[in-house]
């Protein structure tokens, strides 16, 4: 592959923009690849990278993102190679020379497409200045950890489709680090209907970094089954003592602020309320005293369908102000989260103003414009402006979406 870029007609290499992923925020969830209509993004045991030679910066990976890792770019004489980028553990250092040097040369309309694109998201997402520094990407498929099975709970109503279990992985001797708000890849065994093997699947751990119980090295897992998934299947079916391939971990941007007055407002639905209970469970063994409040917007169909709901009802208002948003109970309005916020539209439009405010977002991504719309209303009457709010947030390291 031709890797060099044209001459600018003097003989010397021309600059251009090339297309790359952070692999320190990437979380492997597959997401552009499959979203990519020119077949330029592919991924190995290590990094998901574009291909230079096939990106023609349609930019419609950008929005579906949900870590912005995929909104990366670097101004070179000589593109990277799928080579170079597959053994990145992170982006090489733009050289700023030659970036100020290439300004004119890369401002053709590729450039302003990518400008626009980087203002129309926000940004890339940028970690909590006083989050503990994550560990990813320990183990791949070719050299994953094993982890062995010590529970596996149903956590929604037996008499519900709705099958979602809370699943424990013990390491053992091995070391595998995490922090909350990362995630794990599991490997479902055996081979899709091509011969290849199945596709690393991401899950977010539920547990603190500390364990699913105090001082131990295991972590739990949220996982809902899915009526033709096969790797939510394999895990919903595993029995304690199984073995299970795991790869990461994965992540390093949504990440919990260790500073304890830092306000943490959580939205989500579903099993996107994993990174949350680690969260909560973070702050209740390591800061049951912090000054900082934590907020739980959280969307189900029906109470016996919501994750966590009974254990929910025993912490305290004191640690979590937790909002339950039902859209299913029969004979009863439909309510969704962005209702409930809209509800809460002066404690949070206080909260918005606060600089210690950071959100998370995780869950459905249907629920993203919703609540954007939510954020938008609450502004407006408090007089506040959303979309420079949004941005400033995202750049301060404070507003965070993960959604699938």
């Amino acid at each position: 592959m031709d890797t060099t870029n044209p001459t600018d007609g003097t003989g010397a290499r021309s600059f251009s923009k090339q297309h790359v992923i952070d692999p320190e925020i990437c979380i492997r969830c597959n997401t552009c690849e499959e979203t990519c209509p020119a077949d330029a993004v592919t991924h190995d045991d290590n990094n998901y990278v574009v291909d230079p030679a096939k990106c023609n910066f349609c930019l419609d990976c950008i929005s579906p993102c949900p870590t912005g890792a995929i909104d990366s770019w670097r101004v070179v004489r000589t593109r990277y190679s799928l080579d170079d980028q597959f053994g990145w553990g992170e982006l090489p250092a733009q050289d700023e020379t030659q970036n100020s040097e290439a300004v004119e040369a890369v401002d053709d309309e590729a450039g302003r497409l990518i400008a626009d694109a980087h203002r129309g998201t926000g940004g890339k997402s940028v970690a909590p200045a006083s989050a503990a520094k994550p560990q990813i990407n320990l183990y791949n498929r070719q050299r994953p950890a094993v982890a062995t099975v010590t529970g596996n709970f149903r956590l929604t109503a037996s008499d519900t489709e709705n099958d979602v279990r809370h699943v424990i992985l013990d390491f053992g001797d091995t070391t595998f680090p995490v922090l909350e708000g990362q995630s794990i890849g599991i490997i479902a065994p055996g081979a899709d209907e091509s011969g290849a093997p199945h596709r690393m699947r991401l899950y977010s751990v539920a547990s603190p970094r500390d364990g699913e119980k105090p001082n131990t090295n295991n972590l739990a897992l949220t996982v809902k089954r899915e009526p033709d998934g096969v790797c939510s299947n394999y895990i919903c079916d595993l029995k304690k003592g199984d073995r299970v391939e795991v790869t990461g971990p994965f992540g390093a941007t949504f990440l919990m602020p260790n500073d304890p007055s830092a306000n943490i407002l959580m939205i989500c639905t579903g099993t996107g309320s994993a990174p949350f209970r680690a969260f909560t469970e973070r702050r209740r063994r390591a800061i049951t005293d912090a000054p900082g409040r934590m907020m739980l917007f959280f969307g189900a169909r029906r109470p016996e369908e919501l994750p966590y709901f009974g254990p929910l009802q025993k912490v305290p208002d004191g640690l979590l102000r937790k909002h339950f948003a039902y859209s299913r109970i029969p004979g009863q309005p439909k309510v969704y989260v962005q209702d409930l916020m809209q509800a809460k539209a002066d404690e949070l439009g206080t909260l918005l103003k606060n600089p210690q405010t950071h959100i998370y977002l995780c869950g459905l991504r249907g629920m993203e414009s919703g609540v954007d719309e939510a954020f938008s209303a609450i502004c407006k009457n408090s007089a506040a402006d959303w979309p420079a709010l949004l941005t400033d947030m995202r750049a301060e390291g404070r507003y965070h979406v993960e959604t699938y």
